[in-house]
């Protein structure tokens, strides 16, 4: 799908849908809706009144112009309280659209940039998020279905109609950045949709590989197989890919800016391509999605496309241990000590805790490259989930000012975190018999801080954080507009985020 800019009368454009809008508990339209109702000679006025539209966020009013406007139908889209009204309630409005005209036979929609005016965003911040909202509802993951003998046409173009040239260039600029972003986000719902017998951790590799010849000035790539990893002293990582039929790889992507780097940062992924448990095997209902344990991983390669096409000031490190977690003939087992990269001990409580058993040597190769700060992105705890719900990060951090730079970028995106506190006493909770740490805590709550406690003890004391991402990177159910079934790419434009306002 196309986004375009016009300037035009919006009464003027030519469309099968025109979008405009209406806060919640406005009665008569003003702006560019009061415009359109006035060529209709005051219609939609009556219709307001008549159905009783009170302008909920996301709620739609739909009505044919019969013939006396250039656009086939109006739609009139509510956008809420105008207190709580942000660049968020934009970018649900618009993926609503698109999922209401998506299968319909509708190929050109039209709409106001929502928010540029009494909404108070910027004309670049409504562009962006009005982009972001359609681009990533129009998003299917269809690759291994059968077509159908005769699908509706989609819908090839939305355009943004704006009459002030100074925003119509801002929005323009803004566009092409969501382009950018959401390129970056549709790799990494690709990659968590697709099944787990084509995204093994080669397929990872090879997404890798692609990326960096995109920008090979800029971005540089370095894969380690089993026996570098092993000389490298990566005992917890090897581990778990012990009992994998497929290889197990170490990914290291390294982004360069053109002139020197602000800040480095690096930024780590979990990637395990499927989680069966390993011999602590996982019940079936816990395992049908569980290729999905590579979100982590996806969120980094995602970020690196994004940085590909449109660079950064900062430097940025990827690192991915990518591998599955099988009950193979040689799996680790309950009761084993490995040794980590930074030398100390693991002793293994559960093999289903094995995402930060990996996590562990990725983290410790993390702080040997001493950057300014780390941050991980893992779907580790079900803990989490059961703290957050589907829908929110937890966020763990040993650094009070970058836990606050995770949480403004996350507020930017929509894509919402809560902190949880990194509590001292529950270290001894994650204390091993017969090694330096367990992988598994003695008591059945706080799983997500000890998994936290846990991590923390492979970063040294460099700023570090840890976004749990086990909630909002599949969705089950269409919760958000802009977020259909599956993967979500959660944590790519936060990544993006954070990384501008460093």
């Amino acid at each position: 799908m196309k986004i375009s800019l016009q300037k035009n009368d919006v009464a003027g454009i030519r469309a099968d849908v025109l979008v405009v809008n209406l806060f919640q508990g406005v009665t008569k339209p003003g702006g560019a809706t009061g415009a359109v109702d006035a060529a209709l000679g005051g219609a939609l006025s009556r219709e307001i009144a008549e159905l009783k539209f009170e302008g909920k966020l996301g709620e739609m009013l739909t009505l044919s112009t019969l013939g006396t406007l250039p656009a086939t139908r109006v739609v009139v889209v509510g956008l809420g309280p105008k207190q709580s009204f942000n660049a968020e309630a934009v970018r649900r409005v618009s993926g609503a659209i698109i999922r209401r005209f998506r299968n319909t036979g509708v190929q050109r929609i039209a709409t106001v940039l929502h928010g540029a005016g009494m909404g108070g965003l910027t004309a670049a911040a409504a562009a962006q998020a009005l982009a972001e909202g359609a681009w990533l509802a129009n998003y299917q993951f269809h690759k291994h279905r059968t077509p159908a003998k005769q699908e509706k046409p989609k819908i090839a173009e939305l355009i943004i109609v704006e009459q002030d040239a100074a925003k119509l260039r801002q929005a323009g600029t803004a566009v092409a950045q969501a382009r950018a972003d959401v390129t970056g986000v549709e790799l990494a719902r690709d990659l968590v949709n697709e099944p787990a017998s084509i995204a093994v951790p080669k397929h990872l590799v090879e997404h890798a590989k692609e990326i960096a010849a995109l920008a090979p000035k800029r971005i540089t790539l370095t894969v380690l197989d089993r026996a570098a990893c092993a000389k490298k002293g990566m005992g917890a990582f090897l581990a778990v890919a012990s009992g994998a039929g497929e290889e197990p790889y170490f990914i290291h992507l390294v982004y360069k800016p053109a002139k020197k780097a602000k800040k480095t940062v690096a930024v780590v992924g979990k990637g395990i391509t499927f989680d069966s448990g390993g011999l602590q095997i996982k019940p079936d209902h816990a395992m049908s999605t569980m290729k999905l344990d590579m979100a982590g991983a996806a969120a980094v390669l995602g970020l690196f496309r994004v940085l590909a096409e449109r660079g950064s000031d900062v430097a940025v490190h990827g690192i991915i241990a990518a591998t599955e977690n099988m009950p193979g003939p040689r799996a680790y087992k309950p009761g084993d000590v490995l040794r980590a990269m930074n030398g100390k001990t693991i002793e293994i409580g559960h093999t289903d805790a094995e995402g930060r058993v990996t996590l562990a040597d990725s983290l410790a190769y993390a702080a040997d490259l001493k950057p300014n700060m780390i941050v991980d992105l893992a779907t580790l705890t079900g803990a989490a989930m059961v703290a957050l719900g589907e829908e929110v990060t937890a966020l763990m951090t040993n650094d009070a000012k970058l836990g606050e730079r995770v949480k403004r970028a996350a507020a930017e995106t929509g894509e919402r975190v809560w902190e949880l506190p990194l509590v001292p006493e529950y270290r001894d909770l994650i204390k091993g018999t017969f090694g330096d740490i367990a992988n598994s805590s003695s008591v059945r709550y706080g799983g997500a801080i000890t998994a936290g406690l846990f991590l923390q003890e492979f970063v040294g004391e460099l700023p570090w954080a840890h976004l749990d991402i086990a909630g909002p990177a599949w969705a089950e159910r269409e919760n958000i507009s802009y977020m259909p079934k599956g993967g979500t790419g959660f944590g790519v434009r936060t990544l993006l985020a954070f990384l501008a306002h460093l």
